[in-house]
């Protein structure tokens, strides 16, 4: 692959910090990652007996917490958002990507952006506690079972993005 040249804020740095030219390797592959993504899925049957998801990791941790303190199989969910984060943070330094920044479109401020993250994030988690599941769990482990509830969900999930968008990125020019 070949390494691009990009100008980036130096890391931990504030607004108006001097910019450096710093060397970011090109995002990988959709079809090999995707692949990738299908096989920590199978992995994951095959080693824990069920699929993907993040919002069950902190309920199945609390209620079993509540009944034993001691790790158990069924608690590898906190094992694995442990795992997105730490694999996220390793994934940006080895790309050169890492950096402190809140992302936002030039029309807008700092405070609105990161309000209207904290409530899309809430509106997602009241929407998986509301689901009994995340989107990540419902599209990667309901699609791979072949559920139709997943598979409509999906479709609906796209529909929408696609039809906000244009209004979105009104904020991002």
């Amino acid at each position: 692959m070949s390494e691009a040249l990009t100008s980036a804020p130096l890391p931990l740095a504030g607004e108006g910090a001097a910019k450096r030219r710093v060397r970011v390797r090109p995002y990988s592959d959709p079809y090999l990652a995707g692949t990738g993504l299908g096989l920590v899925l199978l992995a994951s049957y095959v080693l824990a007996g069920r699929g993907l998801g993040a919002s069950g990791a902190f309920t199945s941790v609390a209620a079993s917490v509540a009944d034993s303190p001691v790790f158990h199989k069924s608690d590898w969910l906190l094992l694995e958002v442990v795992g997105v984060v730490i694999g996220g943070f390793l994934s940006a330094l080895v790309a050169g990507r890492l950096q402190f920044a809140v992302e936002r479109g030039p029309r807008m401020a700092r405070a609105p952006r990161l309000a209207t993250a904290f409530g899309g994030g809430a509106v997602m988690g009241l929407g998986a506690v509301l689901a009994r599941g995340c989107t990540s769990g419902l599209a990667l482990t309901g699609g791979a079972l072949l559920s139709v509830g997943s598979w409509l969900f999906m479709i609906a999930a796209f529909a929408g993005a696609y039809a906000l968008a244009p209004l979105l990125r009104r904020a991002w020019r």
